[in-house]
């Protein structure tokens, strides 16, 4: 079959001869079929390929009818179609792959077109196709009995001989996902592939299981060298471990001569010999010349012819004997080697089950082998626990007697300690009696000063005269605080003082009484003072009436004066409100006129400009934005109405022109774009009438929208700029200085990134000590070399762009280079934006971090972003260099210095962040259960609520990259044809 595909270079021979057969009916026939189709696929001509695309649909069909069955060859013949399905739109996908998957690392480059897009989406297509290998691989082996050497049958060899066919495709998948995603790793950030490394590690322990357990099969190791695959997947986050990678080769031997064919040839020249022993007898017997003269009777040593005729009957006789004798011969040797190869085979099925046998033996011994070693280094750790019990026992004897004595210690200091108790005992009643004396005197002296208070305050009210009087107690009161202060002194000093207590005591008792014919003299003078007090009160009252009075008046006239207001202020919301609803109205039916016009067959001829219908938005949208602020405070104050009546009108004008100019540009746009934009056009204007007539209705005034018609009008602007011409931003001829701008721009960037670094690590170290000193000057330290290596990256990366312009400008100049590769030079311009950007963000987040105001988790964000941008310059630098240039190599040095300093700023953070954090532990000491417990329940609430956050988070950063890619696929033109 392969053959005939190369001799009509097609398959439409055997196509026409496959759909004589009856595939649907017998499971076997068609297991067989999608063999031999597998292998033509693989080995047959290129164009078997396109003529077979034709009945993948009834290969589709068949494979979900045999799925319905679930025992035989059903669920593999539907497994092994879907296969080859998947093998068809693979090669059709990607026309570089030859059926049988060989290719260069030049020639997989050249598939992807050196796109890191092309690269992901082929990545996914291989993961696609090598886990429909792995599902076939792994039915197969289900559907064997495995305990039996199945290899050797028949039946078990009929269903393993496609394996064949899959071990080899799957040995080039994985070789070639492997170099993908070591390529895919330094274009991209590592949580993008995230993903793609969990699948490849999936894949990769299947693969590895399903090729050691057909490496032990007998059936393979004869036909094929299945290779084995390392003990651990690659290390894709490390770019040098793809030196480390093998590609796995499967070895095919040379066939040797089939051994079914040497008893055939055997048995040919046992039949050559005996026939050649009987003509040897036969001229034995007759003479060589028998034939030559018939009739020469002379020569017959006178025998009759009787005699010779019974002799050559008898002859005759002997020979159809020993021909009957021959035949049985070759029918016993035919037996016999049949028995001899049916003996072969089964000593072969013998010697692999013994094998199997001897290889579950060494296993045996290996575990028991591993189960001594472990018993005994359990006796070694029995022994050395026996040997610390009893060091333990020794030292615990030592331990009672030191306690015993220091029981014996202790009962004696019991014995003092109450002797001691007692003594204190009674030194603390005579305290008390003193301190009882003591209290008894503060009392005293609180209520004198009380008083003194009272009379303080009823002296402010009087003339001199009382406060001569004031004075006057006043200096006996310092008096007494002075003898208080002299009995203070002799109660501390001993308590053997009560009799000049008690004299003290007696005299402070003469003073109180002084002091209380005082106050109460100060009493009558105050009852005199409260009188006169009252009658103000009575003449206060009196003005307060007579000042209620006129205050109701002028109240009286202040409430006309208000209704009067209202009325006029009512008259003038009505006129404002008409004049509100005149001005929608009219609004309105300028959208309607706009939307009528539309559908006019005069406006088909009125063409417009995308660059034209982005202006007219974009003025809209800023006007609806200012009028949903005017609407706004309109509803808070109807006297803004001032400012709500321009806004509503310059909107309804705006909205009529943008729907007209959008009507326009559609008539000049391709036929899917221009629909949208008309159908968009319609929407806005009904959302526009939509919000006038609300406006128009006080009851729907407060929940009008204009929300409606700004997306409306954001949404025709993205088909705007859809429709906007590319590469209208930067003229051509501006492409090579603005290069030169973006370097030198970058390049000062980072200059300035360090030089802020070093002014951030003088300060840290003149103001920050301990612990905060050591976490600053770690993490600072490594972002001064992550500068470092940045800057030297972007000298590399010039050396190279120039060795670039030199080599391909020809006699034209630099600018004309830039221009005529313009989309490379946007490459370098935005890489280079990137790298500048990148640096100060990251400044900025150190400088957080240093004052205590950032985050730990941002700055390694930054460092990670910021070696992506790098990777992206280099990327940029490195599509057109020549892959033997040393500028090159130095940038890719580069590359890997700015990698390692990226690593060296996270580890740095890391460990900075876990020091804080350790010395900022908690101490729960001091708390008691129910307040743990409170804590344990607000710690549970926090972690779903971060669990939460962390989710929406998640999902708010797959949405940002999915819009960042496609920002960036609009901006550089991925969806178009051309070099990069």
């Amino acid at each position: 079959c392969i053959l005939g595909t190369h001799h009509e270079k097609g398959a439409q021979t055997f196509w026409s001869v496959v759909n004589r057969l009856p595939l649907s009916g017998n499971a076997v026939l068609c297991w067989k079929f999608c063999h031999v189709f597998h292998k033509l696929l693989r080995d047959g001509h290129s164009n078997v390929l396109k003529d077979s695309v034709r009945y993948k649909n009834e290969l589709s069909d068949m494979s979900r009818m045999w799925g319905h069955l679930s025992e035989g060859y059903g669920q593999l013949c539907s497994i092994y179609l879907k296969l080859l399905r998947t093998k068809m739109e693979f090669h059709t996908k990607n026309p570089r792959f030859p059926g049988n998957l060989q290719m260069s690392d030049r020639q997989l480059d050249e598939a992807g077109e050196n796109d890191v897009n092309n690269f992901f989406q082929l990545t996914v297509e291989m993961f696609d196709y090598l886990e429909c290998e792995l599902n076939l691989f792994q039915t197969v082996f289900s559907s064997l009995d495995m305990s039996r050497s199945v290899s050797v049958t028949a039946a078990g060899q009929c269903r393993l001989a496609p394996l064949i066919q899959v071990i080899l495709d799957c040995s080039h998948l994985y070789d070639y996902t492997v170099k993908l995603l070591f390529k895919l790793h330094s274009c991209l950030p590592a949580d993008t592939l995230q993903g793609h490394r969990d699948r490849f590690l999936e894949q990769f322990r299947k693969l590895k299981d399903l090729f050691y357990r057909s490496s032990n099969l007998q059936y393979f190791k004869r036909l094929i060298q299945i290779p084995q695959l390392p003990e651990n997947p690659p290390n894709f986050l490390r770019a040098s471990a793809l030196s480390e990678h093998i590609s796995p080769v499967v070895v095919i031997p040379a066939e040797a001569s089939s051994p079914d064919n040497e008893p055939i040839t055997d048995l040919v020249e046992m039949d050559t010999a005996s026939q050649s022993l009987f003509d040897n007898k036969f001229d034995d017997i007759f003479g060589s010349s028998f034939s030559c003269d018939p009739f020469n009777f002379n020569s017959q040593n006178g025998m009759k012819k009787d005699d010779k005729d019974r002799l050559i009957e008898q002859l005759y006789g002997e020979i159809t004997a020993l021909k009957e004798e021959l035949e049985n011969f070759k029918a016993e040797s035919t037996r016999g080697a049949v028995q001899l190869r049916g003996r072969a085979s089964e000593l072969e099925a013998e010697l692999a089950e013994q094998q199997h046998l001897k290889q579950q033996a060494q296993d045996e011994s290996e575990f028991l082998r591993t189960e001594l070693e472990e018993l005994k280094k359990q006796r070694e750790d029995t022994e050395k626990a026996q040997r610390s019990l009893t060091e333990i026992e020794r030292r615990a004897q030592a331990n009672e007697q030191r306690y015993s004595k220091l029981k014996e210690k202790y009962s004696e200091l019991v014995q003092n300690h109450a002797d001691l108790l007692r003594k204190n005992a009674e030194v603390t009643k005579q305290v008390t009696v003193a301190r009882q004396a003591q209290g008894d005197v503060e009392r005293e002296k609180k209520e004198l000063e009380d008083s003194f208070q009272r009379v303080s305050e009823q002296a402010q009210r009087k003339s001199q005269e009382q406060a001569e009087v004031l004075e006057t107690l006043k200096r006996e009161l310092a008096a007494s605080r002075q003898e208080l202060q002299v009995l203070q002194d002799t109660l501390e000093s001993s308590t053997q003082a009560g009799a000049e207590q008690n004299t003290l005591i007696a005299s402070l008792e003469q003073e109180r009484d002084r002091l209380s014919q005082a106050a109460e003299q100060h009493r009558e003078e105050m009852a005199a003072l409260q009188a006169e007090l009252q009658q103000v009160r009575d003449m206060l009252s009196h003005k307060q009436e007579s000042s209620r009075t006129e205050l109701e008046m002028l109240q009286t006239q202040l409430r006309d004066k208000e209704s009067a207001e209202q009325a006029l202020q009512q008259q003038l919301a009505k006129e404002k409100l008409s004049l509100l609803q005149d001005t929608a109205r009219e609004g309105e039916r300028m959208v309607q006129d706009a939307l009528a016009r539309m559908e006019d067959p005069a406006h088909v001829s009125c063409t417009g400009s995308a660059d034209c219908l982005l202006s007219q938005t974009l003025a809209a949208s800023e006007c609806a934005e200012r009028l949903q602020d005017a609407h706004s405070k309109y509803l808070s104050d109807c006297a803004a109405v001032g400012s709500l009546l321009p806004c509503l009108a310059l909107f309804t004008h705006l909205v009529s022109d943008t729907i007209l100019q959008g009507s326009a540009t559609s008539h000049v746009a391709p036929v899917e774009p221009a629909d949208r934009l008309l159908e968009l056009c319609k929407q806005c204007g009904s959302e526009a009438v939509s919000y006038l007539s609300a406006l128009q209705d006080p009851a729907m005034m407060a929940n009008a929208d204009c929300s409606l018609v700004t997306a409306c009008l954001g949404q025709i602007s993205t088909i705007g700029e859809e429709l906007r011409p590319r590469g209208l931003d930067i003229k051509q001829e501006e492409l090579g200085d603005l290069v030169d701008k973006e370097m030198a721009a970058t390049a000062a960037a980072i200059e300035t990134a360090s030089a802020r670094i070093e002014e951030m690590l003088s300060k840290a170290r003149a103001g920050d000590t301990g612990v905060k000193l050591e976490v600053n000057e770690r993490i600072l330290g490594s972002c001064t070399g992550l500068m470092q290596a940045i800057h030297v990256l972007v000298l590399a990366s010039k050396d190279l762009q120039r060795e670039i312009v030199e080599s391909g400008r020809g006699a034209a100049s630099p600018k004309e280079f830039y221009a005529k590769n313009s989309r490379w030079t946007e490459g370098l311009i935005s890489a280079s934006k990137a790298v500048g950007w990148g640096a100060t963000v990251m400044v900025d987040a150190a400088d957080l971090v240093v004052q205590g105001k950032g985050t730990f988790e941002e700055l390694m964000v930054c460092s990670r972003e910021i070696a992506a941008s790098t990777a992206q310059l280099v990327a940029a630098s490195k599509v057109k260099a020549d892959k033997d240039s040393a500028n090159l190599c130095k940038l890719q040095q580069a590359s890997r210095g700015v990698n390692q300093a990226t690593a060296s700023v996270v580890a740095s953070t890391k460990a900075g962040k876990s020091q804080v954090e350790e010395k900022d532990s908690m101490d729960f000491s001091s708390m008691t259960l129910t307040q743990i417990k409170r804590q344990e329940m607000d710690s549970q609430v926090r972690v779903l609520e971060l669990e939460n956050q962390l989710q929406k988070e998640r999902q708010k950063l797959g949405e940002l990259r999915k819009k960042h890619y496609e920002l960036a696929g609009v901006a550089e033109g991925w969806e178009e044809d051309g070099e990069w």
